[in-house]
């Protein structure tokens, strides 16, 4: 199994160490080309904006599309959910469109309201999953086949699903909790 870091900005690095404890070929993507031959491709956080112009700029956007349509799983985490989105809130900023959600980007506020969390995630067993929120995304509204994986207590949707796609409003890049990245490649397999 091959994955893809789409290295444009943000925490690819990260994404990358993990998927490398998991004992996973873990490249970076820059260019449409490497994107062939991966089984699955995480879009970091970052700056949703400056990532997606960047994707633009590269020629990825249609690219991780059309990988899309050949059956490559995509994991998004903050900025990389913002960019897997349906529908976003700004008119000026066009998402890939992966996943039949609406997102609000910098729902919690600045980066001085970023907090951590305990999260309850059924898929992931009954352990609390530790949610990083920095200048966090959440998801407005679901809907078609998506699955919510995961609500902060008041009901906030942060972490959601649709087949072979995954997003998180959080960073499980920059916890020690692997189980995230661990059901991607389950995704990714098959297995999940």
């Amino acid at each position: 199994m091959k994955i893809g870091v789409l290295a444009s900005q943000g925490a690819f690095i990260e994404h990358i160490e993990k998927l490398r404890q998991l004992g996973v070929e873990a490249t970076p993507v820059r260019i449409p080309e490497e994107l062939e031959g991966l089984d699955g491709l995480i879009i970091p956080g970052g700056e949703s904006t400056s990532i997606g112009r960047l994707m633009r700029d590269y020629k990825l956007t249609r690219a991780i599309r059309n990988r899309v349509k050949q059956g490559m799983s995509v994991f998004g985490t903050c900025a990389g959910m913002i960019l897997m989105a349906g529908k976003g809130d700004d008119p000026a900023f066009e998402p890939l469109g992966l996943m039949d959600i609406a997102v609000r980007r910098n729902a919690f506020g600045r980066q001085l309201e970023s907090f951590e969390t305990e999260l309850n995630v059924p898929a992931l067993g009954e352990k609390p999953f530790p949610g990083v929120f920095i200048r966090a995304p959440l998801v407005e509204k679901v809907n078609g086949t998506v699955e919510v994986l995961a609500r902060l207590a008041d009901g906030t949707i942060v972490a959601a699903r649709d087949g072979k796609m995954l997003a998180l409003a959080f960073h499980p890049e920059l916890t020690d909790d692997l189980r995230f990245h661990q059901y991607f490649l389950e995704m990714v397999s098959g297995r999940e």
